[in-house]
């Protein structure tokens, strides 16, 4: 049995609001799903998602993965993906998100380094077969003890989650779950390399929570996210919010501008959720004027140096809530003000929302003594980003400091003293979503033979974006997919200037 007093899961959320509405809608599809997946597009209410869940749960635990075991999951923005993680959950298992983009090697790599011992994908995602990704990673990687797969004509070896998802289950009280162990881990680079990030309930609900308060979301909200729910920020601004609010959430699935705005407008949706650059663009081109239900904007930023420079957000009575995002350490909001100017940033603790007195404390911003950006508070996980210890042995190990370095460069305005974020983490590269070490372009391109060049050029919308030469293009993206390397290293070869949409870093 739950106890009453216990501190909430996302588990816990969802069924708070089941007892209380369990015929409202609780997940809508993509209306273009049967592209994205090949697979039709659903609506589920609170009652048929949870009859779902319970059965993919009782699915998980009868495959014999035991409590606190790590799946891992790599899955379209489609209503399958919250699913799935509220199945594991209420399963007793800790998941892993891998990014729509990894591949082979980035895969097999996230499965040894958090000993998973499942792994699920979707079949088809844009015409890529992550099903086989799924069962060539999980060949590799030693824990792996099951597989399974949601769509049609999966690999051998592959348990349909389709088919275990309509599967009767007695209807039993869900066992208890503790909110302080790992619920979610997600994967950041750091200088030090890829380090594994694992976050409690409580931590995914602080982070939620500081994006619901600022936002100034209502209950019963009909949110549209075009955020993958593959990061820290991209779960707790979409699935975390949606549980908070006890509304809908309806999912897009990067990127299709027609269909976004369509299903808006005939959803009727008050709030959406998407990358902030796409968002200012959506409000320059009158989306709120044509979708007059739209109220919230939360617009999400993976380069937050770009911030204070972008332009005001004009777009009628709609709100826009900006949303800083530091890799996976943390995040932090600020609600724009009349003016549709970004506000500025004040080191310090800040509350949820911003400014109110008495407000329960979202987190500190504070500036390092390196010039970097420094967070902690209630959804920053500190153990994750412990220096490593020195290799020689020979120094004694760093203390672990009580907060994140996030790398950023930031300063303090001498007329103001709000806080200026000036750059990006030196070193690492961002492309949309995914961040790497830049030493790793030289790596990728020595590999490719003499006179290959693999380099960045700096992008508005998604921080950078890769560029290749070599003297067989073709070759070259025959050579990086063999290796297991993500689609923006391998398109940066194209022979042409047109971009497919996963290497412009939407995901």
């Amino acid at each position: 049995m739950s106890q009453p007093n216990a501190s909430p899961t996302l588990d816990g959320l969802f069924r708070r609001t089941l007892a209380r509405q369990p015929d409202a809608i609780a997940l809508i599809d993509p209306a273009d799903k049967q592209r994205i997946t090949g697979q039709q597009p659903a609506r589920l209410t609170y009652a048929q998602a949870d009859r779902a869940i319970s059965a993919l749960a009782a699915h998980f635990t009868a495959a014999g993965l035991p409590a606190n075991a790590v799946i891992a999951m790599q899955l379209a923005n489609t209503i399958e993906f919250p699913l799935a993680i509220l199945a594991a959950h209420r399963a007793g298992l800790v998941v892993a998100l891998l990014p729509q983009l990894w591949r082979q090697a980035d895969i097999t790599t996230a499965l040894n380094r958090t000993g998973a011992r499942a792994i699920i994908s979707s079949r088809w995602i844009d015409g890529v077969s992550h099903a086989d990704l799924a069962m060539n990673a999980a060949a590799e990687a030693f824990a792996i003890r099951y597989v399974g797969g949601f769509g049609d004509d999966l690999p051998e070896g592959m348990a349909s989650l389709d088919v275990a998802m309509t599967d009767e289950v007695p209807d039993t009280e869900p066992a208890a779950q503790d909110a302080r162990r790992a619920a979610i881990i997600t994967f950041d680079t750091t200088p030090d390399g890829v380090r594994a990030i694992p976050r409690t309930h409580l931590h995914m609900i602080a982070g939620g929570l500081a994006v619901f308060l600022e936002a100034r979301l209502p209950q019963g909200a009909m949110l549209m996210s075009a955020q993958t729910l593959s990061s820290f920020a991209g779960l707790a601004s979409s699935m975390v919010t949606w549980l908070l609010s006890g509304g809908t959430l309806a999912l897009h699935h990067p990127f299709d501008e027609a269909m976004l705005e369509s299903d808006i407008q005939e959803l009727g949706c008050d709030t959406l959720v998407a990358p902030a650059p796409l968002a200012l663009r959506l409000g320059d081109a009158g989306l709120p004027f044509r979708a007059p239900t739209l109220q919230n904007v939360i617009g999400m930023w993976r380069a937050p140096e770009q911030v204070a420079a972008s332009p005001a957000w004009t777009a009628g009575p709609s709100g826009f809530t900006d949303v800083y995002l530091f890799g996976e350490a943390g995040l932090f909001g600020a609600r724009r003000g009349a003016d549709g100017a970004a506000v500025p940033i004040m080191p310090g603790p800040h509350t949820a929302p911003r400014g109110q007195p008495g407000g329960s404390i979202a987190g500190e911003v504070l500036i390092t003594a390196k010039g970097t950006l420094g967070l902690r508070g209630p959804m920053v996980t500190l153990a994750a980003y412990v220096p490593l210890p020195p290799l020689n042995g020979a120094a004694k190990p760093l203390p672990a400091p009580d907060f994140v370095d996030t790398g950023f460069a930031a300063r303090l305005d001498r007329t103001t003293g709000a806080v200026c974020i000036t750059a990006p983490p030196s070193g690492i590269m961002a492309v949309g979503g995914y961040r790497f070490l830049a030493q790793d372009l030289q790596e990728w391109a020595k590999r490719l033979g003499q006179g290959a060049l693999l380099t960045a050029l700096p992008d508005r919308w998604s921080g950078y974006r890769l560029a290749g030469r070599a003297q067989d293009n073709p070759r070259a993206r025959e050579a990086l997919s063999e290796l297991g390397l993500n689609p923006l290293m391998v398109e940066a070869f194209r022979d042409g200037p047109a971009r497919s949409e996963e290497s412009a870093g939407s995901h």
